[in-house]
């Protein structure tokens, strides 16, 4: 395993958790004050495609850098991760990636409004999912 790799990943993992916490927050409270910058991210959070089926999108995004942390954090702890989990990871940063594209689509052409934070947390998953694919091309074949 590279540890460059392995130690951008978590470095930009915590980074999207710390954002989709507070984005998390700020959906909840609906306290405009913690929207910095442009104001963007309130036509954002209000915007109808901040929750899908009642769920604030941040809350998916904290699940989901959760998830991969987590895998991350077992990859040399346990045998199966140690297995399984470039892989998994690769999985997780795809869809995660997917979904960004999404919401970049959203924030662009939808609303044409640009959260700071939720930017910030696009270009991580991005970087994440690009780590991923280098990491899994890299892994030696067992």
């Amino acid at each position: 395993m590279d540890k460059w790799l392995y130690r951008a990943s978590v470095a930009l993992v915590i980074l999207g958790l710390l954002v989709s916490i507070y984005m998390t927050v700020y959906k909840v409270t609906s306290n405009n004050s913690m929207c910095l910058g442009s104001g963007d991210c309130s036509t954002v959070n209000a915007s109808r495609y901040s929750e899908v089926n009642g769920i604030p999108v941040a809350v998916f995004g904290v699940l989901g850098y959760a998830a991969i942390l987590a895998t991350l954090y077992f990859e040399n702890r346990n045998r199966f991760f140690k297995q399984n989990s470039t892989l998994m990871i690769f999985g997780m940063a795809l869809t995660g990636f997917l979904f960004t594209v999404w919401l970049i689509y959203v924030e662009f052409a939808l609303l044409k409004a640009l959260c700071p934070f939720c930017v910030t947390s696009q270009t991580a998953m991005t970087i994440i999912f690009m780590i991923a694919v280098m990491r899994l091309i890299r892994q030696p074949q067992s």
